[in-house]
């Protein structure tokens, strides 16, 4: 590394110390120019994920996922997790080939015993926009078995923004909703139809757009119900045959047979007055619930 690398990283000790006075010893970890890379290892409507690996230390993940709100979280992984809870400084270092800019303090965190370095909401974005400013976001803390050992951990901004344009691409694509947000959803009918109503069509066609991405989900329970103005065999008849159009309809997305329940409960189990039109509205309905492998 050159000399006005370690200038800027000199200017983090004061940073993190608030006096000249320097620990006897430090540690730092960072990809030199030649060795930074990052790579887009998730591009889906589900998730997002843009992975930079820290030699001899570990990874920086950005993780955002379908929502209805946008996010970010961010874990620092370390090949060997803190041993004991660690208060943590922030800092924004400038590049080393701009020597004359200041570093600047970004904030303070804890990083829990045995866990990764976990940060969400703003500041987990404030680190991508130093990144995408070309800057070196460095992480520093006191090594648990030796306190008197400093612990450097930098970003690095080389080779950061065509990698940033396509994970902010990924990001534009998320779907706006959430597992679970539809993995239990209520639907309804008008009075003859086998098909849900219109207000309902909408819901139902992201329940399958979320299916269609998402490999994971190993079970679909659909169970149909009518309102109570037909006699029982009438009512279990109409009922069945939802079922069937939905069962029908989840396979035509590809879940084999196996990973779709249906059931028909015909005039049963109301969950309104039926002697009234809202009553029996809120009756003819049918239950979605989605079963998935991983959490």
């Amino acid at each position: 590394m050159n000399k006005s690398f370690f200038t800027v990283f000199g200017m983090l000790l004061t940073v993190v110390s608030g006096s000249s006075q320097a620990y006897a010893m430090q540690k730092r970890y960072i990809a030199t120019p030649l060795q930074s890379k990052w790579e887009i290892t998730q591009d889906t409507p589900l998730e997002c994920r843009l992975v930079h690996s820290i030699p001899h230390y570990g990874e920086a993940e950005f993780i955002s996922r379908a929502s209805k709100k946008v996010n970010l979280d961010f874990e620092l992984k370390m090949l060997r997790p803190m041993g004991e809870t660690r208060d943590v400084k922030l800092v924004s270092m400038p590049p080393s080939w701009r020597p004359g800019d200041s570093a600047e303090l970004v904030t303070k965190l804890r990083f829990f015993k045995q866990f990764d370095g976990y940060i969400g909401g703003r500041t987990a974005w404030t680190i991508l926009s130093e990144l995408e400013k070309g800057r070196y976001p460095t992480f520093s803390y006191r090594e648990w078995q030796d306190r008197d050992k400093l612990i450097e951990v930098g970003l690095s901004s080389v080779l950061f923004q065509d990698k940033y344009t396509a994970f902010s691409q990924c990001l534009s694509h998320l779907l706006p909703y959430s597992f679970e947000d539809i993995s239990f959803t209520i639907l309804h009918y008008s009075r003859d139809s086998v098909q849900v109503n219109k207000a309902s069509r909408k819901r139902l066609a992201q329940i399958a757009e979320y299916i269609r991405y998402n490999k994971d989900i190993d079970l679909v329970l659909v169970s149909t119900y009518t309102d109570g103005s037909r006699t029982k065999n009438e009512s279990q008849n109409l009922s069945e045959r939802r079922a069937k159009v939905l069962q029908e309809y989840f396979q035509s997305l590809g879940l084999s047979e196996n990973r779709i329940q249906v059931e028909g409960y015909g005039k049963r189990r109301p969950v309104a007055d039926d002697a009234s039109p809202i009553g029996k509205e809120k009756n003819r309905r049918v239950v979605i619930s989605l079963g998935r492998t991983h959490i």
